[in-house]
């Protein structure tokens, strides 16, 4: 047998016996548990536990942990759960087994960070998460981003923020926009053009197609909440003027003198209720906004689209 047949064939073996191995462990790591729920019944949630039982294969089974992980959130996103009470501890083993896989930081902090149900509602976990993740990879600069992100948009601690970005763009190949978010931070914090902004930098820097999606969905929320922001003042406008409460968008247009009927990013245009707040029609279509929801409005569960 050559020497590189020879070489095929140990690696393949070597393969099948850790594969076999994972699988073992996984059925013991299953059976810790034998009462837990099915939304539980596949980890147990201390990440020194899961390490000791890997026997040595730390990277293979923080990729099947990593895998969990995005099935997990998938599952419970999809149902529109409003707790997502295992998906912190999955991130902490998966990391704890592998604290150098970059992607269960950055999108572990975008499954953490925003409110149900869009996400957990754990920004504080969110935050956690990428300290440890900056702390075993310091010259990784997107961690400082990401970071920075959680504290800008989920918790609005735009000092926190301006400092991460400022640390950030001190690692060696950072991106220059993480000076100009620092001083952005200081100078123009909690504004739509600096979130707009952070969004088109995510855009911008990444090639990965579902944060660039992400990055998109948000943009749009954006220019939502900033486009409705503008017609509640103007309805506000009005009232104080007449005295009453506009019966259509047409009076507050006119009045306005604004060009043309104002749409929101799919063309829709905004209508105005009896009592003169602006709504959007297709809410369903906005994931994140914070404006424009009819009372009492539940979303409806995402729809799959195949594409060809």
């Amino acid at each position: 047998m050559s020497r590189a047949r020879r070489t095929t064939v140990i690696a393949a073996t070597c393969l099948t016996v850790s594969m076999g191995a994972s699988i073992l462990l996984l059925r013991h790591i299953d059976r810790i548990r034998p009462q837990a729920t099915i939304e539980d019944v596949l980890y147990v949630n201390s990440p020194s536990v899961v390490k000791r039982a890997s026997l040595g294969f730390d990277g293979l089974m923080a990729c099947i942990y990593w895998t969990r992980t995005v099935q997990y959130f998938g599952h419970r996103h999809f149902e529109l759960a409003h707790t997502y009470n295992e998906l912190a501890p999955l991130l902490e083993i998966t990391t704890t087994l592998d604290p150098h896989l970059v992607p269960a930081y950055e999108f572990g902090a975008s499954f953490l960070a925003p409110q149900p149900p869009n996400g957990a509602g754990e920004p504080v976990r969110a935050v956690q998460l990428m300290q440890y993740g900056i702390e075993h990879n310091p010259d990784n600069w997107r961690l400082y981003y990401d970071l920075g992100f959680v504290y800008y948009t989920e918790l609005k601690d735009y000092r926190n923020a301006a400092a991460t970005f400022e640390r950030g763009s001190k690692v060696p190949n950072a991106h220059p926009f993480m000076k100009i978010m620092a001083a952005q931070m200081a100078t123009h914090a909690g504004d739509f053009a600096t979130a707009r902004m952070l969004w088109t930098a995510t855009y911008e820097s990444s090639s990965e197609s579902s944060i660039k999606e992400n990055a998109i969905t948000h943009l749009r929320a954006i220019r939502v909440d900033e486009d409705i922001t503008h017609l509640e003042e103007a309805v506000a406008r009005y009232r104080e003027r007449n005295g009453v409460v506009p019966i259509s968008m047409s009076e507050v247009i006119a009045a306005e003198h604004i060009p043309g009927v104002p749409v929101d990013p799919d063309g829709n245009p905004y209508v105005l209720s009896w009592d003169g707040q602006v709504q959007l029609q297709n809410p369903d279509d906005f994931p994140f906004i914070t404006k424009g929801l009819p009372p009492g409005y539940i979303p409806s569960k995402p729809k799959f689209h195949s594409k060809g």
